[in-house]
Order: C-alpha cells, then structure tokens, then sequence
C-alpha cells in the first residue's frame, strides 16, 4: 500500500443474499485527496462507503485505513471509528438535546472528555460550519441545511483523519444545498481526507481531486473531474451524465421507460 494512501480498498465484494451489490472494488484515497463517487441509484456508491467504516461488512476483500485492516477479524472498530467522520443523508440529530448537546454527547461518551473541553470544541466546530450563534437551539427550530452542518461539526468534534459523506445534500431544498457544500470546500482546503458519494456535479468538478463512477457494483472509470465530467470514455459514464446534466430528458425517459413497463 502507498505511504500516503489513507483508504485503500482491495478486491471488494458485497452481496445481500443473492443480489452482488459490489462486485470487486479496487480503489486507494491518498492522504488530503477529495474523491467524489458518483454513478446511477443501486450502482453500490453507498455500499462501497459504508464498507469503510464497516457499517457494512464486506463479503471478501480488504479496506485500509491508514494503515489499519478494517476488515481484519481482530481489529478493534470502535478505535479505527473514532479516526473516521460519516455525514448521512439523514442529519441523525437528537431532537430532545440543543445543539451544542448533541456536539458534546459523543465527545464526552467515546473520546471521555470532559465537559469544558467538549464545550469548547463544540463551539469551535459551529463556528467552523457558520453557526456559532444556534449553540443552544434545538434541531427542530433549524432549517434542513443547517441541521446537516451541525451533523458535520459533529463529526469534526470527534477530531477525524477521514470524513466520509453518503449524499449530504440530497434531503435537503435546493436553496439550503449551497451552504453544506461550501462547508465540504472549506474542509477540502484544508486538506481534509474526503470521500464523498454525491450528484452535485458542480461541487466534484471544482473540489475533486479526483471521480469515480460506479455502475452494476464496479468502477467503470475514474480520473480528474475535466477528464471523467467533461471527457468521459465509456458510453455508460456518458448516458449517465447526459441524464444528470439534463433533467428534462431523464424524465422523459422514465415516462418511456413507465410505460413500457406498465404495459400501456
């Protein structure tokens, strides 16, 4: 493995019963690198990052994180956990704790800190994410997109090497999207370890080191944002985008597609 690689995924397989979700994955994330994994609904996109952290358990293969087996049999998960940050789609906040509760809960049960410090990190982490002054709000009275940056301060509060991110915008209203995302740049420029499955291309081709498109449970190619987005070699990556990048003909292909298999 590289002496930079922070995440190295080796022969990777997942199957739920007799549906192959992954289907042989080899992919390597270098220390500081941004890799944004994108790719149609059931191609194993989300699969694939909760192998990482193995929130799912792999059939066969190998994920590293730097420089630990997470797959092997004895390795202690919960201290390979405390190094890495997961942002879901959903926010997971707890509603009946305030904001800075729900930052300092984790800080002080996992990494057993105490509360002062907790405090003190919490705070540092809402300012990070522009929401220093909804310290004591609860999560009901916050829009969708602060909620995700509060759910990211949290992960930050836990001091991660890697911060993974499962569709962190896709709950949210278009107009709340941006703040999330510029929050996920601010984090890449720092040069945070990133591996991000999303739709937002705008945000892979300026922040990506580097794309991934999965499809069928494989990496079909992966390259530079210019080189994948705009230049892309395989006709399954190109009818992808071409539906992505344009909205009203992918909803008429899924009328096409309603209809015939509707019978109409």
């Amino acid at each position: 493995m590289s002496s930079s690689a922070e995440i190295r995924i080796r022969d990777l397989h997942k199957s739920f019963g007799d549906n192959q979700v992954l289907r042989g994955i080899d992919l390597e994330i270098g220390q500081g690198e941004v890799v944004c994994v994108i790719g149609p609904s059931g191609s194993g996109k989300s699969t694939l990052l909760r192998c990482v952290n193995l929130l799912e358990e792999p059939t066969e293969g190998q994920v590293f994180v730097g420089g630990t087996e997470v797959t092997d049999p004895d390795v202690d998960i919960d201290a390979v956990r405390r190094r890495i940050g997961m942002v879901f789609q959903q926010f997971n906040l707890f509603p009946h704790l305030t904001v800075t509760e729900n930052l300092t809960l984790p800080q002080r049960r996992v990494l057993k800190r105490n509360k002062a410090k907790a405090a003190a990190i919490a705070a540092e982490n809402l300012r990070r994410v522009g929401l220093a002054e909804k310290m004591d709000a609860y999560p009901s009275s916050l829009s969708g997109g602060q909620q995700q940056r509060v759910a990211i301060a949290r992960a930050l509060a836990m001091g991660p090497e890697v911060m993974l991110f499962d569709e962190p915008t896709s709950a949210l209203d278009p107009e709340l999207v941006g703040d999330v995302l510029a929050v996920m740049r601010m984090l890449a420029d720092e040069g945070m370890t990133m591996m991000v499955v999303t739709h937002e291309m705008t945000f892979a081709r300026e922040v990506a080191d580097r794309v991934v498109f999965m499809d069928g449970g494989v990496v079909v190619e992966e390259g530079t944002p210019d080189r994948v987005i705009a230049d892309p070699r395989h006709e399954r990556t190109r009818h992808f985008l071409s539906r992505l990048l344009d909205p009203a003909m992918a909803e008429v292909e899924e009328e096409i597609s309603g209809r015939v298999g509707g019978g109409e």
